[in-house]
């Protein structure tokens, strides 16, 4: 079961885009592209403090995600700066923070490059079965929540109306953000990670005419780009993460020469 290493790489690999794709379109329609980077580079802080607290460091990641989420939620209501200033706050000083921690863990030897730009041939058994029960329960919710969702980001005002509160929304994806990032962490690194959540969507968004569509096309794409990356990582012997962010370009780059929503839908969608 999973023979070599490359056989994980690739299981691991589509696991994960199975799941970044439906999240990443949500980042797309609510234009949280700067909050998954703010989320993404909180997770050096809680690899971290996983390590000075010796505890599993998928769960330190998740849950210094999770408070830099709560973070920004409780210092948006005091309206004292804008949402860029307080991403870019959280952003930086997260990424800075765990890079002063991992200076002081003179006694463990962390990869750094590791962690920055993940190692997706040095994946285990354990890592799969992680990737791929954490992804069905991300998608699960996904799936469970997805009027709320939908509707939440389509209009904030309408949602309320109709009872299907968007404030719950909003936390339950910036919720499943945080996960996806945790169990991601070490395939392709706190910063690429954003961009396997942006490309595909953004690239499935052109080519299909329904949220749906869009969410199973960026999945498509994403484990697309996943093997396509890895054998190219093969073939030229170059990193693998940032190789499988570059498939991910070239596929956006394609999609370019296709009309606007022709490919699986009629006309292009608007918003989500």
């Amino acid at each position: 079961m999973f023979g070599d290493f490359f056989s994980r790489a690739l299981i691991a690999g589509i696991g994960l885009a199975a799941v970044t794709g439906p999240l990443g379109c949500f980042v797309i329609w609510r234009r949280m592209s700067y909050f998954g980077d703010t989320m993404a580079h909180s997770a050096l802080l809680g690899v971290a403090l996983a390590m000075l607290l010796s505890v599993n460091v998928t769960l330190g990641v998740f849950v210094v995600a999770a408070m830099v989420a709560g973070a920004l939620l409780v210092l948006q209501r005091q309206n004292t700066l804008s949402v860029d200033a307080l991403l870019g706050i959280l952003s930086h000083a997260t990424l800075a923070v765990g890079l002063v921690l991992v200076g002081f863990l003179t006694t463990v030897r962390i990869d750094l490059m590791g962690f920055l730009f993940g190692d997706i041939l040095a994946v285990s058994v354990d890592d799969i079965i992680i990737i791929y029960a954490g992804g069905a329960a991300i998608l699960l919710m996904l799936i469970l929540n997805w009027r709320p969702l939908l509707a939440s980001t389509v209009s904030p005002e309408l949602a309320e109306a109709e009872g299907l509160r968007p404030e719950v929304s909003r936390v339950i994806l910036m919720l499943l953000m945080a996960c996806v990032i945790a169990i991601s962490m070490k395939l392709v690194g706190v910063l690429l990670i954003t961009s396997l959540l942006i490309i595909p969507a953004a690239t499935a968004r052109r080519l299909s005419a329904t949220p749906e569509m869009m969410a199973l096309v960026a999945s498509g794409l994403g484990m697309i780009a996943v093997v396509g990356g890895l054998f190219g990582s093969r073939t030229w012997d170059t990193a693998s993460g940032p190789s499988i962010v570059v498939m991910a370009l070239v596929l956006f780059l394609l999609s370019l020469l296709v009309p606007a929503g022709r490919l699986f839908g009629r006309k292009e969608h608007n918003g989500a």
